[in-house]
């Protein structure tokens, strides 16, 4: 290493990555979606010993390419339809690269203008979207879990300090309780943020059949207790796809005084949707907000969305003042003050770039897309004999049985095997159910068909056996 120009070893292995990638995304639509080899096998492939000499650095990418392939997931596919995993779009990926190859450390305006300006305005165009406050801050996470995790702890900031008690002082020993209020059917991230605040198990209110928090249960539970108190709501409920009541519950929590945070992993780009909006009415009167961009906004990985209306309380937990940073002056506030990160990639470029080539009409169409391919998965299954689609499609979400678990899961693992779509099982309301969460760029109506097809040759496998 280093005998070579460097410009032509970089050219040489970016070529090779180049090619490999576009051979790999040439082969999406007719490939099989579901890896040919598992992760010990793989591990076999990948197992040897580290020589001694330095190699080829796109002989590496060659050899990384080949070893990885039987191994891949395609997820970028049109039919792949697993969790809730968006694909990428093109500009996203492109400055996705940009973004390695400038290794820009994102943290600070006056080091990285340049990516400090693009996420800068990244985020106030996520703002004007999303109609959230246009003086609240946003900070790119590495994923929806991180963003629950800084969003909650500038609540707990904020509460805490309400009560008289400064959380960065004085730590959490001994500090007064905090309440934490969730729906029933809350993500798990949420969980694990909480744990990772030390604010323990939260407690459950009472949701309706599609998972919805229930007002009533809610200003019940917020008045069997006092202290401070944080109430996390969910736009987009992982299994039906449902929006809680977002402007009645709020009211509620605020009556409390509770801070108001909103789970939108994937559902609070409805609110990008004129179509789809109204669900989400009373949205901006929360105080927080978390998405994950690589779900419906597609692009790539390590990118979530911290929303917070009050500054001070989330840079309260994440701002430093140390002799080597040269630190914002002018009152916008570094990127790092907004994240639990000093180091970070410029993970708000490619959502930069998203938005950009999109643009408001090409969001909204994105989002009613997504929703469309979902609601037209739900009319033909709720046709087919022996198949009940088990959800309101309100959004992206579709949720099926086919009688039994013992059925449903059968039919699952066939519909898998086939290879043609991949749609992840998973339990819901007491049953195990068939989860197709429409959440890619890229699929269209022959895709729908075509995983249409698969179920029912599926189905039809099953009634045979």
């Amino acid at each position: 290493m280093g005998s070579k120009d460097q410009a032509a070893e970089y050219r040489a292995a970016l070529d090779a990555a180049h090619a490999h990638a576009s051979d790999w995304l040439a082969s999406l639509p007719t490939r099989p979606v579901g890896p040919r080899l598992g992760a010990d096998e793989l591990l076999a492939r990948f197992s040897m010993p580290l020589q001694e000499q330095s190699l080829d650095p796109a002989a590496v990418v060659d050899e990384l390419a080949r070893l990885a392939e039987p191994g891949l997931m395609a997820m970028p596919s049109g039919r792949f339809f697993g969790w809730v995993i968006g694909g990428t779009l093109p500009a996203a990926m492109a400055a996705d690269w940009l973004v390695g190859a400038w290794d820009q450390n994102a943290a600070m305006r006056y080091a990285t203008p340049a990516t400090a300006a693009a996420e800068q305005v990244a985020g106030a165009w996520l703002l004007e979207l999303l109609g959230l406050p246009a003086g609240a801050d946003v900070g790119f996470t590495t994923g929806a879990t991180g963003a629950n995790f800084a969003a909650l702890a500038a609540a707990r900031a904020h509460v805490l300090d309400q009560a008289g008690w400064d959380v960065a002082a004085d730590g959490m020993s001994g500090s007064p309780r905090v309440r934490v209020l969730v729906g029933a059917e809350r993500h798990a991230s949420i969980d694990m943020a909480l744990k990772y605040l030390g604010l323990g198990r939260p407690a459950e209110v009472a949701v309706d059949a599609q998972g919805r928090i229930q007002p009533a249960a809610l200003a019940q539970a917020l008045d069997a207790g006092t202290g401070p108190a944080i109430v996390c709501l969910q736009a987009g409920n992982l299994h039906s796809g449902a929006f809680d009541p977002m402007g009645e519950a709020a009211g509620i929590a605020h009556r409390h005084g509770a801070w108001v945070h909103v789970d939108g992993a994937f559902g609070l780009w409805a609110a990008a949707s004129p179509t789809h909006k109204s669900q989400l009415e009373g949205l901006a009167d929360c105080d927080s907000w978390a998405t994950d961009a690589h779900k419906t906004l597609n692009v790539p990985y390590d990118c979530g969305v911290a929303i917070v209306s009050r500054p001070q309380a989330l840079r309260s937990v994440f701002g430093a003042q140390t002799s080597y940073l040269v630190t914002d002056r002018d009152g916008i506030g570094d990127p790092f003050e907004k994240v639990p990160e000093f180091s970070r990639r410029a993970r708000g470029v490619p959502v930069w770039a998203a938005l950009r080539s999109l643009g408001t009409s090409g969001i909204a169409a994105l989002v009613d897309g997504l929703v469309a391919h979902a609601q037209a998965f739900g009319a033909a299954l709720s046709r087919m004999d022996g198949v009940e689609v088990l959800n309101e499609v309100v959004f992206t979400q579709v949720c099926v049985g086919f009688g039994s678990d013992e059925r449903t899961r059968s039919i699952t693992a066939r519909i898998l095997a086939d290879g043609t779509t991949w749609m992840s099982g998973s339990r819901w309301a007491g049953r195990d159910v068939l989860r197709i969460s429409v959440s890619n760029w890229s699929t269209d109506a022959s895709d729908v068909a075509a995983c249409l097809d698969a179920i029912k040759r599926a189905v039809a496998a099953e009634d045979a056996s």
